[in-house]
């Protein structure tokens, strides 16, 4: 790979739902730095992802951490924290998306901008003379559960941030969260628990803010190979939050919530953050945990929207809500037996027996949840850990992918192969057969199937090319092109590309000369699956032209 000879520096980005970082490094010596200081002087490995926007809504006035609010007031906030626009990439249901003040892909590019041109002046800094977008590899994380539309829409939004010099910069690779925590536990934990002997299987859980990713990896030899699909689910620490909400809408009244937030958002927010600093991050499986809040501290405009009953018991409490081990308990329960439901499954899928389990990511600091994995899987693998900075593991997994990948032609990537998550293929034409479809014949006697190039749950080798068997022809004698129109599925066994559940990927157009020989010039297709983007492949037998680009995915499905 020629491109990569610029590479001097390479960037691993962890861009979260709900915290951001990143860890940088030159390829020469190849010396890990995770960053440390974010805006307000905030010294921690990751910052808020949170923007505060103008009265407009064009700029951003703030990010991170000091885009939150920090103490209550009775003023109106100006307007409110955009954050969690994450969740609008990959497959949340409608309803559980936060409903935001800007377009998310707005806000996407505006925080990648923002964090962006601290990793600029940070690089430029560290080695004076470098080109960010000549020299600088930047690696950029995703969930597991991401489909290809939504890796290319956060293509997109990083061109427009301007982090990459055009949109199919192949100085921007994506790797998953739980494949980056991999590389990181390979390079940083697998010694420590005599795991680095080829074949030794074991699993990575990344819990972060939105989504809990796991991957399933195999030891070969200074490389890895996944042995199951990547799983992944929207059960991360965030929605704890939520269930805290709820619990307040229960307690006080859904429309005196909903008019706090409405109003007073800072302090709602502030609300929160007492929640989360002093109940959801200290919690253990302590029957003896209590959190008292105070209402009239954290929120003085609350008591405007209580009324009745609630407004007289309240007041008789002082305006105090206890959060006891069983109100935690119901908080948190919900979202890690999903989290268990995740790692039964991975084991199910992986047949053979895991070594050690790794639990990365903020969440995974969570005590109450180790506790409750480590009890519910001890029988099943023998060692679960949590490895030292688990909340930098995923930048730093990330950056460790990169060098290994700007090495390529003298060490070869550490991520050996991948297993597909979907299907994948491409539609033709064939002759109609007895059996097929009446009603999709056409008048030419052909039918159009979908043609499987590459199944799901396939292990593919990274950048090995897979073709179709056999060779394609045009379908006109007089074609002067031909598009070639891709699909995905999660179908095993899909015939035709207007199933249900079947997505157009993209389309690839090969010119087709010298029409003059009708329709024998034969064509060979294929897609490369090994990069966390596919490239696809189209060659003209006939005159050896070859067509070769990650083509352009529709953004907007």
């Amino acid at each position: 790979m020629s491109w990569t000879k610029d590479i001097r520096v390479v960037v691993g980005l962890d861009f979260g739902t709900t915290y951001s970082g990143f860890t940088y490094c030159h390829v020469s010596n190849k010396n890990l730095r995770t960053h440390d200081i974010w805006p307000g002087n905030m010294s921690e490995l990751k910052a808020n992802t949170v923007l505060l926007y103008d009265d407009e809504l064009k700029k951003v006035k703030q990010w991170g951490e000091p885009a939150l609010s920090k103490r209550p007031s009775r003023r109106k906030a100006e307007n409110k924290p955009v954050k969690l626009f994450k969740l609008h990439l990959g497959n949340l249901q409608e309803h559980l998306k936060p409903k935001l003040l800007v377009d998310y892909k707005k806000a996407i590019t505006d925080y990648l901008r923002e964090i962006g041109k601290l990793i600029k002046e940070t690089v430029t800094k560290s080695w004076p003379g470098i080109d960010f977008l000549e020299n600088v590899l930047l690696v950029l994380t995703v969930p597991a559960e991401y489909s290809d539309i939504s890796k290319a829409t956060l293509r997109e939004c990083v061109f427009d941030a301007d982090l990459i010099s055009n949109k199919f910069s192949e100085k921007l690779q994506f790797t998953t969260e739980p494949e980056a925590a991999a590389a990181y536990c390979m390079e940083n934990v697998l010694k420590e628990h005599d795991l680095d002997i080829s074949g030794t299987k074991f699993m990575i859980v990344d819990c972060g803010g939105g989504t809990v990713d796991l991957t399933t990896r195999q030891v070969e030899g200074k490389q890895l190979g996944e042995i199951t699909e990547r799983a992944g689910d929207y059960c991360g620490s965030t929605f704890i939050e939520d269930e805290f909400v709820k619990h307040l809408q229960r307690k006080l009244g859904k429309n005196a919530i909903e008019l706090l937030e409405k109003n007073h958002c800072g302090q709602m927010q502030y609300m929160i953050q007492k929640f989360c600093s002093y109940a959801k991050l200290p919690f253990t499986d302590d029957p003896k945990f209590n959190y008292t809040l105070d209402l009239e501290e954290v929120s003085p405009a609350l008591a405007q929207y209580v009324t009745g009953d609630v407004r007289e018991s309240l007041e008789e409490a002082s305006w105090l809500i206890k959060l006891d081990y069983e109100t935690m308990k119901s908080m948190f329960d919900p979202v890690i037996d999903r989290i268990i439901g995740l790692i039964r499954a991975q084991l199910e899928n992986a047949r053979e027996k895991c070594s050690a389990m790794f639990l990365v990511g903020g969440f995974s600091q969570s005590k109450y949840l180790q506790k409750r994995i480590k009890k519910e899987f001890q029988k099943d693998v023998d060692r679960i850990s949590v490895p030292s900075n688990p909340i930098a593991a995923i930048s730093r997994g990330a950056a460790i992918y990169g060098v290994s990948f700007s090495e390529v032609d003298e060490i070869r990537c550490i991520i050996s192969s991948r297993v597909l998550k979907f299907t994948y293929g491409i539609g033709v034409y064939s002759l109609w057969e007895e059996g097929d479809p009446e009603e999709r014949r056409n008048s030419d006697g052909y039918i159009r199937r979908f043609h499987c190039i590459a199944r799901r749950g396939t292990s593919i080798p990274i950048d090995k090319d897979i073709f179709v068997e056999g060779n394609l022809f045009p379908y006109y004698s007089s074609q002067t092109a031909v598009d070639f129109q891709i699909y995905y599925t999660r179908e095993l066994g899909a015939k035709f590309c207007d199933e249900t559940g079947m997505e157009p990927l993209g389309k690839l157009r090969m010119d087709l000369p010298d029409p003059h020989r009708g329709c024998d010039r034969p064509l060979t297709f294929g897609l490369k699956f090994g990069r966390m983007e596919i490239t696809a492949t189209a060659i003209n037998e006939s005159d050896g032209q070859n067509y070769q680009v990650a083509f352009d995915i529709e953004t907007e499905n």
